[in-house]
């Protein structure tokens, strides 16, 4: 698959986890849209719909799931990252792909299928 001109939604409230994933996905050649808050996210999803995402779950105990919902409305892939291992979403989220912290490349470009 290739990632060259795909925009990625990049949803992490860690700078330094944030700017180590954009930092993978700009190697792709995809194009990164990087916010770390559900508000900020939900607008640039408003302003520009993402061909994919990454959501990462605990937002400093906000949860992302309202902007997978959105992301699910829209029909865009995306997947949620964790470093708490397993996390259990909640039912319409259970089986929806997630990957742990720290991030790999091989687990990201496993799990997501960005715009194919």
């Amino acid at each position: 698959m290739s990632w060259i001109g795909k925009t990625v939604l990049l949803l992490e409230d860690e700078p330094i986890i944030a700017m180590g994933l954009e930092d993978m996905m700009l190697d792709l050649g995809a194009e990164v849209v990087l916010v770390g808050t559900v508000v900020d996210a939900l607008e640039a999803i408003e302003k520009a719909p993402p061909d994919c995402a990454v959501l990462d779950v605990n937002l400093h105990g906000t949860k992302s799931y309202p902007v997978a919902a959105r992301l699910s409305e829209l029909g865009i892939s995306f997947v949620f990252a964790t470093g708490y291992g397993n996390a259990e979403h909640p039912g319409q989220f259970a089986q929806c792909p997630t990957i742990a912290k720290p991030y790999r490349l091989a687990d990201i470009r496993e799990k997501l299928e960005c715009g194919n």
